[in-house]
C-alpha cells in the first residue's frame, strides 16, 4: 500500500558541476538551497538585491546587472530613521544613505561581475502578486514595512510575467553565451494573499516558467513545488507557523534536487566535500589524545588531497582546522 504519491524527476541535461560559476535570485526558498549550495562549496553568488518575491522584481535587478548600473541616493529614500531602497531586501537598509549605498554597490559590483561569467543563474519564483506605489506606480521589490496605504495590490498576469522575462532573457544570452537557466517555483505558501488566492498566484507563476522552459533550449524546470505540495504533502513538513518548509522537508528536496542536477562524478564530490565538513565540526573531549591528532592529520591530508584535484574548491576553512597549532597539541 503506498501513502505518498512520488513521481520521476528527469536527470537534468547538462548536470551542474563544482567548476561551475552560480547567480541565484528570488524568495527566501532560493536562499534555503543556495545555503546548501555554499556549504558544499559551490561557487554561488546568492540574491545580490536580497530577497526577491515576484518575478518582476526579479527580472528588474537582472537588468539592473546588464547595465551595470551604480545606485546614488536618488535610488533611496527615508523612513523610522532607516534609509531604503525599493529595489532591495531590507537587509540593505542602513542609518545614513552612505550606509545603504555602501553595502548595495558592493553587492552590485559582485553581481555585475558574475552575471559576465556565470554558468548557471538559478530562479525561485515566491509570488505573483506585487505591490505598486500609489503615486507612481512603480512595482516594489519590498515594502519596508510602510503603512499599507502606500500601495495598491495587484496580481500580475502570465502575459506581464513572460514578457519581462522574455526581455531579459534574450539581453543575457546575447551577453554570456554560455549561461543556463534554471527555474524553480517556491513551496512556501503565501497564506497572508490567501489560500486560494495563493494558489492562484502558484498557478499563473507555473504557467510563465513553463511557457518559458518551453520557448528557450538553455531554460530548464526543478519541480521543488511539487516535491513539497504533490510528495510530501503533509504539515509535518512545514514549520509551526504551516506556511514555510521545514528542515526536514528542505532536506529532502536538497538531495531530490543532488540527484536531479549532478552527474556521478559531482555527487562522489559532494559527498568527499561533505565528510570533510562534518570532520571539521568534530568537538574532541580531549583534544591532546594521540586518537584525535591522528584524526586531524589524517582529515588535513585528505583535504590537501582534494584541495589538490580539485583547484576551485574553497576548503581553506577546512584545512585551517585540521593544521592549527591548538587543534593539534
Amino acid at each position: 500500500m503506498n501513502f505518498r504519491l512520488t513521481f520521476p524527476v528527469a536527470p537534468l541535461s547538462p548536470s551542474l558541476r563544482y567548476s561551475d560559476r552560480f547567480l541565484l535570485l528570488g524568495s527566501c526558498f532560493a536562499e534555503e538551497i543556495g545555503d546548501l549550495l555554499q556549504q558544499h562549496k559551490f561557487q554561488v553568488l546568492q540574491n545580490p538585491h536580497g530577497i526577491l518575491y515576484n518575478p518582476l522584481s526579479i527580472t528588474q535587478a537582472l537588468q539592473s546587472y546588464l547595465d551595470g548600473k551604480v545606485y546614488t541616493a536618488d535610488d533611496l529614500f527615508q523612513q523610522d530613521d532607516l534609509w531604503h531602497s525599493w529595489a532591495h531586501h531590507s537587509r540593505f537598509s542602513a542609518a545614513t544613505p552612505e550606509a545603504a549605498l555602501d553595502k548595495i554597490n558592493v553587492a552590485q559590483q559582485a553581481a555585475i561581475h558574475r552575471i559576465e561569467n556565470a554558468d548557471w543563474l538559478i530562479i525561485t519564483l515566491g509570488t505573483a502578486f506585487g505591490y505598486q506605489l500609489r503615486e507612481s506606480g512603480r512595482l516594489v521589490a519590498n515594502c519596508h514595512k510602510a503603512p499599507a496605504h502606500t500601495f495598491n495590490k495587484k496580481l500580475l498576469s502570465v502575459e506581464e510575467i513572460i514578457t519581462s522575462l522574455d526581455n531579459v532573457m534574450h539581453r543575457l544570452f546575447f551577453r554570456n553565451r554560455q549561461v543556463r537557466i534554471l527555474f524553480t517555483v517556491s513551496p512556501v505558501r503565501h497564506v497572508r494573499d490567501g489560500v486560494v488566492e495563493n494558489n492562484l498566484s502558484k498557478a499563473i507563476l507555473l504557467q510563465a516558467v513553463h511557457h518559458m522552459v518551453h520557448k528557450f533550449e538553455r531554460l530548464h524546470y526543478f519541480p521543488a513545488y511539487e516535491l513539497v505540495i504533490d510528495d510530501l504533502r503533509d504539515y509535518r513538513f512545514y514549520k509551526e507557523d504551516l506556511v514555510h518548509p521545514n528542515e526536514m522537508a528542505v532536506q529532502y528536496v536538497w538531495e531530490q534536487f543532488c540527484k536531479y542536477a549532478l552527474a556521478p562524478a559531482e555527487l562522489a564530490l559532494l559527498h568527499a566535500v561533505q565528510e570533510l565538513r562534518q570532520a571539521a565540526a568534530h568537538r574532541p573531549f580531549n583534544p591532546a589524545t594521540p586518537q584525535h591528532q591522528q584524526f586531524l592529520a589524517r582529515y588535513a591530508q585528505k583535504t590537501g588531497a582534494l584541495q589538490a584535484a580539485h583547484p576551485f574548491l574553497d576548503l581553506s576553512s577546512e584545512a585551517a582546522y585540521f593544521n592549527t597549532k591548538e587543534h593539534r597539541k
